[in-house]
């Protein structure tokens, strides 16, 4: 079965997948550390692999850029591939002097000025929140690797380029870091029954300007990465 964004075959995609924003960092994480990864989709660019880690069946694969990106490749990997737990690895722009460029941090919840979660027709203002399983196995993992990883709100905007330059209000509130996609998988995860995390390495500063190059954002996010798998590694064991 495949889908209008998707060529994999059913079952090419293993129950736990890595999801990236850029096609390069999952081409990345698949060659260095996956055994045998495959690519199975290649439809729009957007890369994804299915491989072993330590045995365990994982799989990675891009999302793109926003949150409709990752609203579709989320959706179509829960509802039609069996995805059981999908995790976000990406960049995030720091809101307060405390996170460090390279700092890893864990998405507990997200905030959004995004309009995506209207679709669920709520009453009222839902949350979107990481699956706590997964949340607290990654943060096991980081402390066994020796690895600080703050753990705590962050706002998924529609915006990179935010003409209101308001962003930084939403320190006010406690929230760590910017990024453009955890909103739209945490509400797809909670909608389908499914579990979903997203882990965050500082890729630049709001507050001082700081940021690193493309180049060191593909192929030097390694400690986010090495959790993820273990994360999916863990997953597996429990799953059975």
């Amino acid at each position: 079965m495949s889908t209008p964004h998707n060529s994999a075959a059913k079952g090419e995609i293993a129950k736990t997948v890595l999801m990236p924003g850029d096609p390069l960092r999952a081409q990345f994480i698949a060659e260095n550390f996956l055994t045998d990864a495959k690519l199975v989709n290649n439809v729009r660019g957007i890369h994804g692999y299915t491989g072993t880690y330590q045995g365990v069946p994982v799989s990675v694969m891009a999302s793109g850029m926003g949150m409709p990106s990752m609203g579709i490749y989320s959706h179509e990997l829960f509802a039609f591939y069996d995805v059981e737990n999908i995790i976000r690895i990406g960049s995030a722009g720091a809101m307060t002097e405390r996170l460090k460029l390279r700092d890893v941090v864990a998405a507990q919840a997200a905030c959004t000025n995004s309009n995506y979660i209207a679709q669920f027709g709520m009453p009222g203002t839902f949350a979107p929140i990481a699956d706590f399983e997964l949340l607290e196995t990654a943060v096991a993992i980081a402390r066994e690797k020796g690895v600080r990883m703050p753990v705590g709100n962050v706002l998924s905007s529609d915006n990179f380029y935010d003409a209101s330059g308001k962003t930084m209000d939403w320190a006010k509130m406690g929230v760590l870091c910017a990024e453009m996609e955890s909103a739209a998988l945490y509400a797809n995860a909670a909608y389908l029954g499914k579990r979903a995390l997203s882990l965050l390495t500082i890729s630049d500063s709001i507050v001082t300007g700081e940021e690193l190059p493309a180049a060191d954002r593909q192929t030097t996010f390694t400690q986010m990465m090495e959790i993820a798998l273990g994360v999916a590694v863990a997953m597996a064991k429990k799953e059975g």
